[in-house]
């Protein structure tokens, strides 16, 4: 599976293990991740390709900042509350 800007991850290694993320760029073997909280924009996250599985019920369309990253997250986390 390609990892791509915008898509919505979970970690699944690390202190962090299943923490939600969106991926905001992607370096070869390596992306940077943010949550818009802990995890801000200005102080991304670089993961490993292979601790992260994608989520593929949502993206993040629109250009990213801390407000829409945490958005998109709160809303996947509420209707995965609802399911």
């Amino acid at each position: 599976m390609q990892l791509k800007p915008g898509m919505l991850v979970k970690s699944k290694a690390g202190h962090d293990k299943d923490r939600i993320y969106v991926i905001i760029r992607d370096e070869d073997e390596y992306v940077y991740v943010a949550d818009g909280d802990l995890r801000p924009l200005r102080h991304m996250k670089r993961k490993n390709r292979k601790h992260l599985q994608p989520i593929l019920k949502m993206r993040l369309e629109e250009m990213p900042d801390d407000t829409a990253v945490r958005n998109i997250i709160s809303t996947f986390t509420q209707q995965g509350d609802q399911v």
